[in-house]
Order: C-alpha cells, then sequence, then structure tokens
C-alpha cells in the first residue's frame, strides 16, 4: 500500500488523546483475529484474503474463534488477557459484533502499545481500563474501506481492510474522527468486607474452570489460606491450591489461574458439567 508521504509522516506527529498525547507506533507486521464465527464456514477465511489483499506480507494469527455467538463479555476478557501478550504494534481485529449493520460505530484504537479495530459496543473497554493516552477514532473514511460494504459483514469490508492499512503504517487520524467515550461494558465489582469477599462467576472457559472477578490482589495474605473458606451457591471448595497437581481427581478446588482470578475447577474435571456452575452464581471467600 502506498500511502502519501503526509499520511504516514502524520503517525510521528503527537496524537491529541483523553488527558494525555500518545505517539503512533511502528506496525509489527502482525494482525490477529477473533471472532464468534466458529470453525465452520467460511468467514474467517474471506477476512484474511482481505487482509492479505492489501497487506502481502501480513502474519495472521488467529487469537480464538469460538467466542460464544454475541458474548462481547467473553471476548473482552480474552481480548484483554491476550493481546497484551503481542509485540508492540500489532493490530488486533475483534469481531463479536450483534449489532452489525445498525448505527453503532466501528473504532480503530491504540491502547497501550497495540492496536485495535472492533466495534463500540464494550469490546474494548476493559482494556481501555487499564491505560491512559489512548487513541480512538471512529471509522468514517470510506476510501479505506472496501469499495462494497454489505450490511452483515463488516468484519470483511471494514474492519479487515482497515486493518491492513494500520499494518502498511497508515496513521490511526486518517481513518476517521476522534472520540473521547467508549462504550461500556458492564464489569461488576467484587463487595470487599473485613474478613470476607463477595464475587461472582463472571466466565467459564473451554475445561469447565468457572473464573470470578475476585483478583489475586483482593485476597488476603496467602499464607491463611488453609483457614479461608470458599464457596459458590452451597458449593464449597475442598481447599485453596497453587496448581491442580495439589488436590485429587475429582476434587473441586479454588485457585488463582494464569489471568490472577480466583477460579473454581475440578481436577482432571469439569466444574461447569460436574457442579453446574454458570456465569453469575455468588462466589464468596471468608476468613477468620
Amino acid at each position: 500500500m502506498n500511502y502519501s508521504r503526509h499520511e504516514r509522516e502524520v503517525g510521528q506527529r503527537s496524537l491529541r488523546v483523553i488527558g494525555k498525547t500518545a505517539k503512533s507506533l511502528e506496525p509489527s507486521g502482525i494482525v490477529t483475529l477473533t471472532t464468534d464465527f466458529g470453525e465452520v464456514g467460511s468467514y474467517v477465511g474471506q477476512m484474511k484474503g482481505v487482509i492479505l489483499s492489501l497487506a502481502r506480507q501480513a502474519a495472521i494469527v488467529d487469537i480464538t474463534h469460538s467466542i460464544g455467538p454475541q458474548n462481547v463479555r467473553q471476548a473482552a476478557m480474552i481480548l484483554d488477557e491476550a493481546t497484551r501478550r503481542f509485540p508492540a504494534g500489532t493490530v488486533h481485529v475483534a469481531v463479536i459484533d450483534p449489532g452489525v449493520g445498525t448505527a453503532r460505530r466501528i473504532l480503530a484504537a491504540r491502547i497501550g502499545s497495540q492496536y485495535y479495530v472492533a466495534p463500540d459496543n464494550g469490546l474494548l473497554s476493559l482494556l481501555a481500563s487499564r491505560y491512559e493516552g489512548n487513541v480512538f477514532v471512529e471509522l468514517t473514511e470510506r476510501k479505506y474501506w472496501l469499495p462494497e460494504v454489505s450490511a452483515t459483514f463488516h468484519g470483511r469490508d471494514i474492519m479487515a481492510p482497515v486493518a491492513a492499512r494500520l499494518l502498511g503504517g497508515l496513521a490511526i487520524e486518517w481513518l476517521g474522527r476522534p472520540i473521547n467515550q467508549l462504550h461500556e461494558c458492564v464489569w461488576p465489582e467484587p463487595a470487599l468486607q473485613a474478613n470476607r469477599i463477595v464475587g461472582q462467576v463472571i466466565a467459564v472457559d473451554t475445561f469447565g474452570n468457572a473464573i470470578t472477578n475476585i483478583d489475586r490482589d483482593h485476597l488476603p495474605d496467602v499464607s491463611s489460606a488453609p483457614q479461608w473458606k470458599i464457596t459458590s451457591n452451597s458449593r464449597a471448595a475442598v481447599a485453596f491450591v497453587a496448581t491442580y497437581g495439589q488436590a485429587a481427581v475429582g476434587d473441586l478446588v479454588a485457585l488463582c489461574g494464569s489471568s490472577g482470578r480466583l477460579e473454581f475447577a475440578v481436577v482432571n474435571g469439569s466444574a461447569a458439567k460436574e457442579f453446574g456452575f454458570e456465569v453469575g452464581d455468588e462466589a464468596v471467600v471468608e476468613w477468620p
């Protein structure tokens, strides 16, 4: 892609953002895809074809296409956990878009050291809360989209070509008009009491582990863990453990997973299948 010298050089200037300024990032050459398309059908392949048609050398990484249909909160958590691990300047495309074809906005964003292209439906709100100096642009410049835009596949016709433009070095501010407020997902906060934390299950992963909104930092000193009582809707964990191997096969345990959140798990099993854990279940940690 050949952009004018002005279009490229503007990316080296400081951009006005919420509260601070930030400079554009050097593209890494990597594009990631996160969708709820599943593994059947041509949707993912069509998006990759558009990206490669405009950025032949792009390295495309699939984060996941197994987000639950229209499950914006699940996708927001996965974007938060996964995309921060990529090299600076990576472009992340997220297509979980129940409002496709409506007046909802589509955004390009710089959050932390990464670029994002996604609908403005809460997908980026968890990530954005981690950083200051973020840049958000509503995609309005149609010349950077495909010539024909369908009403139901903006991932292919708008987001994929915009991701390729960012990968090619186009400055984010050329893609549309800046905005200063995102659509927010509602993220429930745990109630912190003197000797008790009351939270809830906010996700169930592919292993059937029930992940809560209680972070490691919320918990007391782990040396007191043998005295903790950890329950969820009358289900009591056998113990708080550091890893699954510290309990017997089939035990329901509590531990802090790789995301840093407290979760309920069955050793070599599924807490969701065997104990019926669901999103929204109460989770309580108590200590003397």
